[in-house]
């Protein structure tokens, strides 16, 4: 894969610069935060300028206090957006592994950051219940916890992603060259 940043002889780094944020969407423990993280790992080892935000650690940095009521959620993947299309206008491929339930306010964040691929990291709630490490579901169906993506809140796919990743059938090297086959791609397209 070309790297992100090598332009042509006599342009500026700005001209050169070409930036894309990967979104990771899907039911808590399907899988988003696991692939995020070694396609992290193998992008830069390959010398990319990559960065990726975690929707777990954004909540508790950037959108402390804020709860999960869709309007909350909605902030938030707004807040997370805001700082890819940031990160993504100076040259950097920015993955980002959120739940971020609403379509439309996914749509929102494709349409704003513009160089953007969807990726929908798809387990059936039964598959991701029992991976559930922390608990999340186990209190939902306890009554304990509301708001919660896939018991007591909706989840709206995506109805066309770039990629779909069936975490309960395809190893994490699957999963993770789909994703890096997708990325290459969009470099290469001479639409970039």
């Amino acid at each position: 894969m070309t790297s992100p940043i090598a332009g042509a002889a006599g342009s500026t780094e700005a001209d050169a610069v070409k930036g894309l944020t990967v979104w990771f969407t899907g039911l808590s423990s399907a899988g988003k935060t696991t692939i995020s993280q070694a396609l992290y790992q193998d992008l830069c080892g390959r010398g990319h300028r990559v960065e990726w935000l975690d929707g777990d650690v954004i909540r508790q940095r950037l959108s402390k206090g804020l709860g999960f009521s869709k309007e909350d959620r909605d902030e938030n993947i707004r807040r997370i957006g805001f700082v890819a299309e940031l990160l993504t206008r100076h040259g950097v491929i920015v993955l980002v592994s959120a739940v971020s339930p609403y379509r439309a306010v996914r749509d929102e964040m494709g349409q704003r950051i513009g160089n953007f691929l969807e990726v929908y990291v798809q387990a059936p709630l039964e598959v991701c219940e029992q991976r559930d490490l922390k608990g999340i579901y186990k209190r939902a169906r306890a009554g304990e916890m509301d708001n919660v993506t896939g018991i007591n809140d909706p989840y709206e796919p995506p109805p066309t992603p770039e990629v779909v990743c069936h975490t309960d059938r395809e190893t994490l090297a699957e999963s993770k060259a789909k994703v890096l086959d997708a990325v290459e791609d969009w470099f290469k397209s001479p639409d970039q």
